[in-house]
């Protein structure tokens, strides 16, 4: 388990101490109640701890809320004289959508033309995974890493996109079983020049 799984685990179950603590109703006495007006027994074997296992990994799954996007960028800003496309592609995205609370997952793709100023390819990934932890919704989420980027790194401009499946249309609803979303926030350069976004995109598609 890395550290900050650990990390994140040990949180969790501290909030989760807490609010017991405070004589304040959890999620898990929530969804207890929940399964109950769903018509199942709680107290059966299979749903006995169900509870408890669905707070631990809502917890974990909206942990987001308790990141801070300047902290996790700002150790590992270098300065450099480089001012060509950095380009980020096939970042998992798992991320719930706050509709129907139910998972939409895919994969991010980031560029940015530094200014004198690049950020480490991991905290890009990590940037993606803080924004994607809250409930969201996909264009929210686009817009939100686009412009994170560009108020801390100040680049000549930020390009993201998207792609991504969502259960609420799969399992319900239409439920068309092959259909996708795509959304994309183009800033500074990338909204400005189309031959930087047809980089960009060709970048994206290769190797695929």
């Amino acid at each position: 388990m890395s550290k900050t799984t650990s990390k994140a685990v040990i949180d969790e179950t501290t909030e989760i101490t807490l609010s017991r603590a405070a004589g304040s109703e959890t999620i898990a006495d929530l969804v207890r109640k929940m399964i109950a007006q769903l018509g199942e027994d709680p107290t059966r074997e299979g749903l006995r701890r169900t509870p408890e296992r669905f707070e631990k990994a809502l917890r974990y799954l909206t942990s987001g809320y308790r990141q801070d996007p300047e902290k996790i960028l700002n150790g590992a800003m270098f300065s450099v004289s480089y001012d060509e496309m950095v380009v980020v592609k096939d970042i998992e995205v798992y991320s719930l959508c706050e509709h129907h609370l139910l998972p939409f997952f895919g994969k991010c793709h980031v560029a940015y033309i530094p200014n004198k100023k690049v950020v480490g390819l991991s905290k890009i990934a990590r940037l993606v995974n803080m924004y994607a932890r809250r409930l969201q919704i996909q264009e929210r989420l686009t817009s939100q890493i686009a412009k994170t980027l560009q108020e801390q790194l100040s680049p000549q401009g930020v390009g993201v996109i998207i792609e991504a499946r969502h259960l609420c249309m799969v399992m319900r609803g239409v439920e068309k079983q092959h259909s996708s979303s795509m959304t994309s926030a183009m800033l500074g350069a990338f909204r400005e020049s189309k031959q930087t976004r047809d980089e960009f995109l060709s970048l994206i598609r290769s190797g695929k």
